[in-house]
């Protein structure tokens, strides 16, 4: 803890009723956790693994390491800090379905005996993930929540999921309204209106927290670094692209890989598609590409063509891999890894780990950015160079981020005109560059904008509950 929770800074001379917890996410992208104190009723949002610790990456699995391990690691948020809290937890939400939100729900929840609300893919997600915890019995009871449902957390506190887009479904923006004020929790978002699988934000709710009044927002810096992309592009962007990139291979006697986010179901059904009347039988291969895709199949919000398999044990993504290296031409290769992770499937094919061998002139493209870090900068570089090594063709960033940009950023602000602001889901750089952004619209660091460290908290005066829904 970086700093003792007694020792918070405040705003003006009244009581104080309204407190920000910094948990983790505030000196890295990851391992997101944030309380939020009302009173003496608190909010939990996520409970994230950092996924550059002990080479976590999708395919990995934490179920039987022990949560104190975990946190000396560093790989999930120390909420032993929590113990120091004066209030009781009323609830534990979760915005979306990505690891650095919800890796660490089985290792956490069973120490608050509170309800965990989610949308319905990512309780999908949360349920399997405790069904296979073997360190801790996890008995919270879970409650979906679709976006723009309404969830009344106790009879002052009501949670509200409005509806945004990601690069995963049914993300949220999550609300909290309360007495005090309304506080809104956005991690993580962009603003798209052209996906397949999601519907457009509900701008016009985000413009009526404006006009109500929003107390706070903690709200994600992840690509504010990102000066050369002002406005994060829509999905169809990355359709184009792969539309472009996989025509030629297709259709041509070579090996064809493809990695991207087992979790972008969105881009995974633009691979499918793009495939689906060629030649060649689809095969997502990998633990998580089964754990993500088979949910996402079962709630209907993936339809994968004919002609594609998911396949994650270990025995079938070997024997299909021996397949496809006998007849190349016959099969797409949809593979985890597209980080460089060195346990990963993609990694391991370019360190001559798996059955599959690459040849000259097989194709490989990486539908996936780098998550920012030295170690995913690294491994990403090495699993690159192998490839070309090998003679394979690499095209590696046919993708568009998830994250929203600065002019996406910039409007956000505009359309909520929050009191407060706490940047969150980053290094200090990140969360200094949100807090820049942010005196361009009027706000002060030290002021209005409150940069937290790991164990940190902000405390705010409340105002009238006539500001709340």
């Amino acid at each position: 803890m970086k700093e003792d929770l007694t020792q918070k800074n405040t705003q003006g001379g009244h009581n104080l009723t309204v407190e920000v917890i910094a948990i983790g996410g505030y000196e890295e992208v990851g391992k997101n956790m944030t309380a939020v104190k009302v009173g003496d009723e608190v909010v939990i949002f996520d409970m994230g693994i950092h996924l550059d610790r002990i080479n976590i990456h999708e395919d990995t699995d934490i179920d039987r390491m022990h949560s104190l391990d975990l946190i000396e690691r560093g790989v999930i948020p120390d909420d032993t800090l929590m113990r120091e809290v004066d209030g009781k937890v009323i609830g534990i939400v979760f915005t979306h379905g990505h690891l650095d939100h919800i890796g660490a729900v089985a290792k956490l929840a069973h120490r608050y005996n509170a309800p965990i609300i989610a949308t319905p893919y990512t309780t999908a997600l949360i349920e399997r993930t405790i069904k296979f915890e073997r360190k801790f019995e996890v008995k919270n009871p879970i409650h979906s929540l679709n976006p723009g449902g309404k969830f009344k957390l106790s009879s002052k506190i009501t949670l509200e999921f409005v509806r945004v887009t990601h690069s995963i479904p049914q993300a949220a923006i999550a609300v909290l309204h309360t007495p005090e004020g309304i506080i809104v929790y956005a991690l993580d978002f962009k603003f798209d209106d052209y996906q397949k699988i999601s519907p457009p934000p509900d701008y016009d709710r985000l413009k009526s927290l404006g006009k109500q009044g929003v107390l706070a927002l903690i709200v994600e810096s992840t690509d504010i670094n990102r000066f050369d992309q002002p406005k994060t592009y829509s999905e169809r962007v990355a359709k184009l692209m792969l539309e472009d990139l996989m025509k030629k291979p297709l259709v041509e006697k070579k090996g064809m890989i493809i990695t991207t986010f087992s979790s972008h179901i969105e881009r995974i059904q633009t691979i499918a598609d793009i495939a689906k009347n060629s030649d060649r039988e689809i095969l997502f291969l990998g633990r998580s590409m089964e754990r993500f895709c088979g949910l996402a199949e079962s709630l209907g919000i993936l339809d994968l063509p004919s002609n594609a398999k998911v396949l994650g044990k270990p025995k079938e993504v070997n024997e299909a891999l021996n397949m496809a290296d006998d007849e190349r031409e016959k099969y797409l290769l949809v593979a985890t890894g597209h980080q460089g992770e060195p346990d990963a499937l993609l990694p391991r094919i370019a360190s001559g780990r798996t059955p599959f061998t690459v040849k000259s002139g097989d194709y490989v493209i990486i539908s996936a950015g780098i998550i920012p870090s030295p170690v995913n900068e690294s491994n990403r570089h090495i699993m690159e160079k192998k490839l070309a090594d090998s003679g394979a063709r690499i095209y590696p960033n046919a993708h568009v981020s998830g994250h929203a940009g600065r002019e996406d950023h910039r409007d956000f602000l505009r359309m909520l005109k929050p009191e407060h602001i706490i940047p969150a889901h980053g290094d200090l750089s990140m969360l200094s560059l949100y807090g820049e952004l942010a005196e361009e619209e009027g706000y002060r660091i030290g002021k209005n904008v409150h940069i937290l460290r790991n164990g940190q908290a902000q405390v705010f005066n409340g105002y009238s509950s006539k500001n709340t829904s």
